[in-house]
């Protein structure tokens, strides 16, 4: 199998997410992407699939936040998945401060993320 997964993608495609921009983030995902984020009634999740969608998923995101910044803490790349370990901070345009570990699992064909999956600590007071 053809290794098309680099650390040097994966760096360029965290720094797309930290300028909060969807249009720049939906460079990096094919048009048949899905991505599943960490909460939601299903085994996996909230499932949304297709770029358009997607987008307007993180667009959402960028727009309800003053800043989201993910820093990288580790990265396995095996085959076609990258493992992305983060610490992920946020402030909320209402003021509140949020704060968590993820992971990603990226899933690429050509270059391109064709799965994103989310996990996340979430804390409970």
């Amino acid at each position: 199998m053809e290794q098309n997964v680099t650390i040097e993608l994966v760096d360029a495609i965290g720094e797309a997410f930290n300028k909060n921009d969807a249009d720049l983030v939906m460079t990096f995902f094919s048009d048949d992407c899905i991505f599943d984020n960490g909460t939601g009634p299903d085994i996996f999740g909230k499932r949304f699939q297709g770029k358009e969608i997607v987008r307007a998923v993180f667009k959402d995101l960028f727009d309800s936040v003053e800043f989201v910044n993910w820093k990288t803490r580790h990265v396995t790349i095996v085959e076609d998945k990258a493992y992305c370990e983060f610490h992920r901070t946020a402030q909320l345009k209402s003021g509140e401060q949020q704060e968590y570990l993820s992971l990603d699992i990226l899933t690429f064909k050509d270059g391109l993320i064709t799965h994103k999956d989310t996990y996340f600590k979430n804390r409970v007071q």
